[in-house]
């Protein structure tokens, strides 16, 4: 699919929009709903009012059978120049699709910490907004190091996040990740490791994380919507420990995929 946009649109010029990732299987979205409702959300949280049937209606057209990433973009669309438009046209809704493969479930991630931080008291901290840039940055550190993702602080030296996942550690039955206001997103795996967790008798603790606590924690992971979970190996060169309860929650993840999806997240 080739699709053209406006040298005016305000996503290309100003990186003004919001976007989503999922995974789709069999030719259905994993979590399909909150991955809309959540890109709903920071549309409107930006001033971005989009048509939600207009979106489903692209999402649609994108879907195949084969695994497959599906990103959707939505920008405010075109404008004249200014920072705050007095009038927009249609917002811009992008959908791309690139091959999933199994191979990405299960990976083990080094980590180096970010020499830059993450902003909590951004308006758009907990969006998932096209200015990634922070992050790229943040990525071509871990890549000069040789690792494979970076751990990235906030302005008060907590954990808030990585490049492009949540951060979970375990500690004693405790499952603990950094709550909203420290600057993360509110991811959809992340969200849904919360709700597995309880059932798999582990506490769940949404609150600060210093760096120091990840250094003989039980487990240290990563989630995100393309990679489900992914155990962490070392930090700065620290080698963590990895508990069984990590496999038990991809398990139940798994589980929840074949049920939506009507096949197995990875094949057996």
């Amino acid at each position: 699919m080739v699709a053209t946009v406006s040298i005016e649109d305000r996503g290309f010029t100003l990186g003004d929009g919001v976007f989503d990732t999922a995974l789709a299987l069999n030719g259905t979205v994993f979590a399909r709903a909150r991955h809309l409702d959540r890109l709903m959300a920071a549309g409107e949280a930006i001033g971005i009012a989009a048509e939600r049937a207009r979106i489903e209606k692209a999402i649609d057209a994108a879907l195949k059978p084969a695994p497959t990433i599906l990103r959707t973009t939505l920008t405010r669309g075109s404008a004249a120049r200014g920072l705050w438009p007095t009038s927009t046209g249609t917002p811009t809704v992008v959908v791309t699709t690139t091959p999933w493969s199994p191979a990405l479930l299960g990976q083990p991630a080094r980590l180096v910490t970010a020499s830059g931080r993450r902003n909590e008291f951004s308006p758009t901290a907990n969006l998932k907004t096209l200015g990634y840039l922070d992050h790229i940055l943040a990525a071509r550190e871990a890549a000069s190091a040789g690792v494979d993702d970076a751990l990235i602080l906030n302005t008060q030296g907590r954990v808030a996040c990585t490049t492009i996942a949540n951060l979970f550690v375990l500690i004693a039955g405790r499952l603990i990740t950094p709550s909203l206001g420290e600057g993360c997103l509110p991811g959809i795996m992340r969200a849904l490791v919360i709700e597995a967790a309880p059932a798999l008798g582990l506490a769940v603790e949404e609150r600060p994380l210093s760096p120091a606590a990840l250094i003989g924690a039980d487990a240290v992971f990563l989630t995100n919507s393309v990679r489900f979970i992914r155990p962490v190996r070392s930090v700065n060169g620290a080698l963590l420990a990895r508990d069984g309860a990590v496999d038990a929650l991809m398990e139940a993840l798994a589980a929840q995929v074949a049920r939506e999806c009507g096949v197995p997240l990875a094949p057996t």
